[in-house]
């Protein structure tokens, strides 16, 4: 028996600028409730319910019986990379060199690959507040300094151009955006989001755009931010409206300018994406499976129109009807609850007391967090409905 105690070792210093994922917490709690029998509505987690339709698995076991697992090319497979690119055209009108794209290992791995690429130590990277914790620990992650900026109900939950111009200064390097959002399910208006891309462009920074919901859009046409100028450097993912995510696959479009560099940080960091997930995903863009997403995408809507009238029935509000992804972000002030105000205590009563699991704001930004809940609408339409009705229950005793 080796008696000799380990030894501690010192933590790099940006691990303490990265903060614990509560919901993951939330989520320990309510499994070791269903390990004791409990039945628990899960509307935490933002990952859809639908799982990869039958002709991408198909493709997925082709490619697996012909062999293709081995290394790709950093960049990506060329037949997908030209395939996101023909997904661009199709989609929204646009021309992209399949050249500017970037096949990743899911849409974090983009996330990680933009900020190495562009920000130094130091640097300081506007976003909203509330915005995904992710987000800001990527940049956090490149020695960057993440600026949260309150945006409330007024902003849609999102930057605006005036809010950029108002907090650049000598450190700014760039924005991080998402459109439609995750926490709050809200898009940035067109004419918004062009004005924000010239402000940053006249200061010589950088915008990224996570556009990874950008499919799951109910209320009008998407615009993706490509839109406003070949220098803008946009997020996408096969995790959320590919309904694929644990294959851990995405992508980046870049500038030109940049395909080198993130080649380079590509083949180092991560070799490349999974061999496997990018020939399955080939048949994401044929006719049949597009429709079959587009039905999907229907029923996400559905979803929507559901409990959004249901959560202000409870007393939520809801002060902006999300337009895109599967979240609803819902002020709790107005619950007839003890808890009400304080997020964190309301949803460990709801999953203790109802047996339903939402998120508390604490995970998505440090302004006013406690008001806020986020209910994640990736589940089955009767378990909304049965989630409605024990809050109903809860909120009456």
């Amino acid at each position: 028996m080796n008696n000799v105690s380990e030894p501690l070792l010192r933590l790099a210093s940006r691990v303490d600028a990265i903060e614990p994922f509560y919901v993951m917490e939330l989520m320990k709690d309510a499994q070791a409730l269903e390990r004791t029998g409990r039945d628990i509505i899960h509307m935490g987690i933002g990952e859809p319910d639908f799982t990869a339709p039958e002709p991408v698995t198909r493709a997925a076991a082709d490619a697996l019986h012909r062999g293709v697992t081995q290394y790709t090319n950093a960049l990506g497979v060329t037949a997908l990379r030209e395939a996101i690119a023909a997904h661009y055209r199709d989609a929204f009108g646009l021309t992209v060199d399949p050249a500017r794209i970037v096949v990743t290992a899911g849409a974090s791995a983009a996330l990680l690959l933009a900020c190495m690429a562009l920000v130094d130590h130091g640097d300081e990277v506007l976003m909203p507040d509330p915005c995904y914790p992710c987000n800001r620990h990527f940049v956090s992650a490149a020695d960057g300094k993440p600026v949260l900026i309150p945006s409330g109900p007024a902003e849609r939950f999102q930057l605006t151009a005036e809010q950029v111009r108002a907090n650049w200064n000598d450190r700014t390097r760039g924005v991080l955006l998402a459109s439609p959002s995750n926490p709050t399910g809200t898009s940035i208006e067109p004419g918004e989001l062009s004005r924000i891309v010239d402000t940053v462009r006249e200061r010589g920074g950088f915008t990224i755009v996570d556009e990874i919901y950008q499919g799951l859009s109910y209320d009008a046409k998407p615009v993706s931010a490509l839109s406003f100028g070949d220098d803008v450097v946009t997020v996408n993912s096969f995790s959320k409206y590919f309904s694929m995510t644990g294959w851990r696959l995405g992508w980046l479009v870049v500038p030109h300018a940049m395909i080198g560099a993130v080649e380079k940080l590509s083949q180092n960091l991560f070799i490349c994406a999974s061999a496997l997930a990018q020939h399955a995903a080939l048949a994401c863009f044929e006719p049949e499976t597009i429709a079959i997403y587009e039905a999907r995408r229907l029923e996400f809507k559905r979803r929507r129109d559901y409990i959004v009238p249901a959560l202000r029935s409870l007393g939520f509000g809801v002060p902006v009807v999300p337009d895109g992804a599967f979240y609803v972000y819902a002020d709790t002030n107005g619950v007839h609850h003890p808890a009400a105000g304080d997020s964190g205590a309301l949803t460990r009563s709801m999953l203790h007391d109802a047996g339903v699991v939402l998120v508390p704001g604490a995970d998505f930004g440090v302004h006013a967090p406690e008001r806020y809940i986020r209910l994640s609408y990736a589940t089955a339409y009767a378990k909304l409905e049965e989630a409605v009705a024990r809050l109903g229950d809860l909120f009456r005793r």
